[in-house]
């Protein structure tokens, strides 16, 4: 169980790269944030997948572009981690 949720964890780490790299360098395409990211091409072209299906990004005839919902992502990151660290710590037994 734990194994899946760390794997999630790795996949959503990045996702969050990705949208970073796309916001700091928009527009960009694969191959460029493959070598900036130092990621397997396939893997960003996954995770690009994914955040245009969830609206983070999308794609332009020079690459991808952010869009607003990942710019508000990006602003409530740290505290949204916050949350899921407390959450993670509740868990623990000394805690």
């Amino acid at each position: 169980m734990l194994e899946k949720v760390r794997d999630e964890i790795e996949l959503m780490q990045r996702h969050i790269q990705v949208v970073r790299a796309v916001v700091g360098h928009q527009p960009i395409g694969i191959m460029k944030l493959s070598e900036q990211l130092d990621l397997p091409f396939h893997r960003i072209r996954y995770s690009l997948r994914v955040l245009e299906q969830l609206g983070y990004i999308q794609a332009s005839p020079t690459g991808a572009v952010a869009t607003k919902r990942a710019e508000e992502m990006l602003l409530n990151l740290d505290g949204e981690l916050d949350a899921m660290i407390d959450l993670l710590r509740s868990m623990k037994k000394n805690e």
